[in-house]
């Protein structure tokens, strides 16, 4: 969803300004175009479009709001920060479609339920969005994105006689969990998605939000209604499958997932503080490899959060564990015979793990299941350490 779909060059056609001063005939039709999700991660939340087609004009193009430029001036830095633009493009639409099939991805389309001057309105909103100084909008992956601009826009042409049910979403869905429905919990791009994503996503969204989901957009279109003389009627005029593609397999292999990995980390964390405590010594390469690490992660989430415009990159609770001071205090613990204070600080560690596991059960945030054994092993080890330091300062 969230991709510049590079078609060949050849292929790809814009659909030019001046297509806003054609009017459309009374056969054109104006469609909600959805594919389903992709084996890439950037590709599995799906992606939607609107099609207009008007045969006798001579147009069937693909209105696309999923675009980004990779020539933009220091693109890399403007992603992570969350300042990069997207932008509407308009493409023919087979060539577009194909691209999709291409990739066995389910693709749906409805045809609204539009009367001809609603029709022209939406053909003429599309066409001045495609205009320079119209095209671009700042990303947003909840509130502002490819799939939530097909809401939006209907809502811009059709105002108050356009209706959104709820019937489709569940209200005990948080953002966290409508993400997970698309991602397997136990891989690494939903752990990747779990570390980074804060504890606003694990508010409930309603019916509105969904729809930052195409699939939820296809969903919601199906049941809303537009007002006509007095009366109810479906958005959607007709529902047609333009191709078809098997559901993906949402494992993975075992043996290289999250889980597995994260269960050696830790079960080799605690075999060297159980040897450590045998031998009644303290393994600096491994303290100082828990605290560089984790204070490096714990930087990055704060940059994620205080630096960038990512929403749902704030209030981000993994710092409990990643806590970013740990860098700095990495090299203290690297010492044979550490400050008074690291055993101090120790006990801080162990509190906010403490308020971590708080968090976790009351619903404030949830935590990558994956990272279940590592927080074991963290509190075995920082329990170790504190009674080590306690030891040697009696």
């Amino acid at each position: 969803m969230f991709r510049n779909y590079l078609l060949i060059a050849a292929l790809l056609v814009t659909v030019i300004m001046q297509a806003q001063f054609i009017p459309l005939s009374e056969e054109a039709k104006v469609s909600i175009v959805t594919m389903g999700p992709g084996d890439n991660l950037y590709d599995k939340f799906g992606h939607s479009a609107f099609r207009i087609e008007d045969p006798s004009r001579g147009i069937d193009a693909i209105y696309n709001y999923g675009v980004y430029d990779f020539d933009t001036p220091n693109f890399y830095m403007k992603f992570a920060q969350g300042k990069l633009l997207y932008k509407l493009e308009g493409v023919i639409a087979q060539p577009f479609i194909d691209y999709y099939k291409d990739q066995n991805r389910w693709i749906k389309q409805q045809e609204l339920n539009l009367t001809y001057t609603e029709k022209q309105a939406v053909f003429t909103f599309l066409n001045n969005n495609l205009k320079p100084e119209n095209k671009y909008y700042k990303y947003d992956f909840f509130y502002d994105n490819c799939a939530t601009k097909m809401r939006d826009v209907l809502v811009s042409v059709l105002g108050k006689d356009l209706t959104f049910t709820k019937d489709f979403a569940s209200e005990d869905k948080t953002f966290r969990k409508l993400i997970q429905q698309n991602v397997y919990w136990n891989s690494w791009g939903s752990l990747g998605m779990d570390v980074a994503i804060g504890a606003v996503t694990d508010k409930k969204a309603n019916s509105w939000q969904y729809q930052f989901l195409p699939d939820y957009v296809f969903q919601a279109a199906a049941s809303a209604t537009i007002m006509r003389d007095g009366s109810k009627t479906p958005l959607v005029n007709n529902t047609e499958t333009i191709f078809d593609a098997p559901d993906r397999e949402k494992g993975a292999n075992f043996f290289s997932s999250p889980l597995f990995i994260f269960s050696l980390i830790g079960l080799l964390t605690i075999a060297l503080t159980y040897r450590d405590s045998k031998r009644n010594k303290r393994s600096r390469v491994l303290d100082t490899i828990i605290f560089a690490s984790s204070g490096i992660i714990g930087v990055l989430l704060c940059l994620l959060w205080f630096a960038t415009d990512h929403s749902a990159t704030a209030n981000n609770y993994n710092v409990l564990w990643a806590f970013p001071f740990n860098l700095l205090v990495a090299y203290a613990v690297s010492k044979s015979s550490p400050k008074v204070w690291v055993r101090k600080y120790v006990i801080f560690l162990i509190l906010l793990l403490l308020l971590l596991t708080i968090h976790w059960f009351t619903g404030v945030q949830e935590f990558a299941f994956a990272f279940i054994p590592l927080f074991i092993a963290l509190a075995v080890r920082y329990i170790y350490l504190l009674k080590y330091l306690k030891a040697r300062e009696a």
